[in-house]
């Protein structure tokens, strides 16, 4: 039985920079970072592994390997995003904050049963920040039969086209 999240990896261009948009300005801490210079099937590298831990235990984590190529774009929202959960009131401070500091960001979008506001990190990746409008009082079983047959009528539609 898988237990939760650990950590996602991601590259970064740069530690630091990466390290300020995390720690400085989301408020992660910078919990362990480890230097690794040989794979575990002994190739030789030089590559920097740093962990932001989350409210619950779990971490984002980032490599740089500057010797390694690798493309760096603006990830469209639906390509890739990362979303972590916050309180609707810091919700609307990182909403304020992010405009006065400069950084790319987007919202509030209402969906429903949450709402959401979007940063770009200094990677490209898109960041959203996202409160709960209501408790969870939903019937999870009905929820997931109700995902499972629009996943299949979507299946069906695509195969329809």
């Amino acid at each position: 039985m898988i237990k939760g999240l650990h950590h996602n990896a991601y590259r970064c261009r740069d530690s630091e920079e990466t390290r300020k948009f995390y720690e400085d300005f989301l408020g992660l801490r910078l919990a362990h970072a480890l230097e690794i210079k040989e794979s575990k099937t002994g190739r030789q590298t030089n590559v920097l592994h740093s962990f932001f831990e989350m409210g619950d235990g779990s971490f984002l984590a980032f490599f740089e390997a500057p010797s390694q190529s690798f493309e760096f774009k603006d990830q469209h929202d639906f390509d890739l995003h990362i979303a972590l959960e916050v309180s609707s009131e810091e919700l609307r401070t990182r909403l304020a904050e992010g405009k006065a500091a400069g950084i790319e960001t987007r919202g509030i979008a209402d969906h429903g049963f949450i709402e959401s506001i979007y940063f770009r990190d200094p990677n490209g990746y898109v960041i959203e920040l996202t409160a709960k409008t209501a408790p969870d009082s939903s019937d999870h079983d009905a929820q997931a039969t109700k995902a499972k047959a629009l996943l299949d009528d979507w299946q069906s539609s695509k195969a329809n086209a």
